[in-house]
């Protein structure tokens, strides 16, 4: 179910809320409760931390709309409640490799 989650409230930002977000967010995973009432979604943006602060405000304002409108696809008889966790993997992967690319830079020369 966490991956289902994951494709359609992807799929719901992107399509149905993209004018509610400042910036596009990259979901990284859901991790679900074991009584699959909770979902914690995490989640990745770039920019600097205006935008992180624009998108955490987004998720909180539109959370009740994104759960009703993945709810809606999910056909089961209980939604998770979504919480929403920055994941800043993404952001730490591109800096070690653009070091990766200077030191094979320097290399070179």
């Amino acid at each position: 179910m966490g991956e289902q989650i994951l494709r359609d409230i992807s799929e719901v930002t992107q399509t149905e809320l993209r004018d509610d977000f400042p910036a596009m967010i990259t979901y990284t995973h859901v991790r679900l409760s074991g009584d699959l009432r909770y979902a914690t979604v995490f989640y990745s943006v770039l920019g600097d931390e205006k935008t992180r602060e624009a998108v955490v405000e987004a998720l909180a304002r539109n959370a009740r709309k994104l759960r009703g409108l993945v709810g809606k696809r999910l056909h089961v008889r209980r939604i998770p409640e979504f919480h929403f966790k920055f994941d800043p993997s993404i952001e730490e992967g591109m800096k070690i490799e653009k070091l990766l690319n200077q030191v094979r830079t320097d290399d070179h020369e």
